[in-house]
């Protein structure tokens, strides 16, 4: 064999593992310590004590990944949220969202029984979000995630002011009650 093939083989070899998931991997501790920023809102571990900022932990590495970019570049509006992702290196990102999708979250023993109105309304929702409702790949985690969040956020696709592709048709064809059935009932899992 010639030395051009050999040069060429040499080429393709850097370039596979340099592009691989094995070298560009998450680092879960270095995300812990960058996400301690967040802990504000979000609560210790992503876990939100606030019924206005989302859960964090358990939920999917790649859509928190796809949002913090979303916020970085404009896509998704927020001013805090910009503010905050603006300056993360695609790294940074990768591994905040890996620390925060490593946490289990838990159902919230307190929690009061609900009414299951909106359980049978969810079906439309575990096509994309998972047949429990915790998430599948860029999908996010619905299950335990704070219902008046859940409701801001159909409210914006529904009024179109959240761009999301099927979800703004989804959230049109539902009533307010439908909503506050269906964010109840996912809250409560």
């Amino acid at each position: 064999m010639t030395t051009s093939f050999y040069k060429l083989f040499t080429v393709l070899f850097i370039s596979f593992f340099s592009f691989s998931s094995l070298v560009h991997s998450a680092d879960i501790e270095a995300g812990k310590n960058k996400a301690e920023v967040c802990q504000g809102c979000h609560g210790i571990e992503g876990k939100s004590q606030s019924a206005f900022y989302p859960n964090l932990a358990g939920q999917r590495a790649l859509y928190l990944e796809n949002q913090l970019k979303a916020f970085q570049s404009g896509r998704r509006i927020n001013p805090m949220m910009q503010s905050m992702a603006k300056n993360l290196s695609k790294q940074e990102i990768k591994n905040i969202s890996a620390y925060f999708a490593s946490i289990t979250l838990e159902k919230d023993k307190k929690s009061p029984l609900v009414d299951i109105k909106g359980k049978n309304k969810i079906t439309m929702c575990l096509g994309c979000h998972g047949s429990t409702a915790r998430g599948m790949a860029n999908f996010p985690r619905l299950a335990g995630q704070q219902s008046a969040y859940l409701k801001k956020q159909l409210l914006n696709f529904k009024n179109k002011t959240r761009k999301g592709g099927p979800m703004n048709s989804i959230a049109s064809s539902l009533s307010e009650q439908d909503i506050d059935e269906i964010v109840t009932y996912l809250g409560s899992l």
